[in-house]
């Protein structure tokens, strides 16, 4: 059951996380490296506080059922955008390539889906197992690079952040084709 009031603590929590995005933007634009891999550690835990307080205490939402992927889009889209594109003083940045490949799966399954609101059944766009390893590996590889552009160049970063770039380029398509695939399942023609 849904709560009719939009003012939720979950909701709230949400609100905080968009409200941080323009402090993480700039601190990543100027090369604050502690203070981007704080505010988007701190906005990935508001996540995970929203989503169970929501669970726990039935304080779901229509506004939060929007609200809450859009956050997590807007934060991972600056993320991507700014770390492949602003990487002057960066020990890890990420390739521009995965952050397009990532982008453009988001933007795409976006568009379909608006395109296709009133023909789909909206579960066909709920997040898959798939889908949220994508993203959960999305934001360990994000984490990751701001971690190690804040700690500075180390010769282990090499051991694990290409292939980490690899698999998340793997999950971001393999999940998009996913999405598309089961969207388009049974649907009217």
């Amino acid at each position: 059951m849904n709560s009719s009031s939009p003012l939720t603590l979950p909701n709230a929590l949400t609100l905080l996380r968009i409200l941080a995005i323009p402090f993480f933007a700039i601190a990543v634009w100027y090369g604050h490296h502690w203070q981007a891999f704080v505010l988007f550690a701190a906005a990935g835990f508001t996540d995970l506080l929203d989503g169970l307080i929501a669970r726990t205490f039935n304080q779901s939402s229509d506004l939060g059922a929007v609200l809450d992927p859009a956050a997590d889009k807007l934060l991972m889209t600056t993320a991507f955008v700014l770390m492949a594109w602003r990487t002057q003083g960066m020990a890890a940045p990420i390739p521009v390539w995965v952050a397009i490949l990532a982008i453009t799966r988001d933007l795409v399954i976006s568009f379909y889906a608006f395109a296709s609101v009133d023909r789909l059944s909206d579960s066909k766009f709920h997040p898959s197992v798939l889908g949220k390893l994508s993203t959960a590996m999305q934001l360990i590889a994000v984490s990751l690079g701001l971690l190690c552009n804040a700690i500075g160049h180390r010769p282990w970063m090499h051991l694990f952040l290409p292939q980490m770039y690899w698999v998340v380029a793997v999950l971001v398509l393999a999940s998009g084709i996913h999405y598309f695939l089961r969207a388009t399942k049974n649907s009217p023609a």
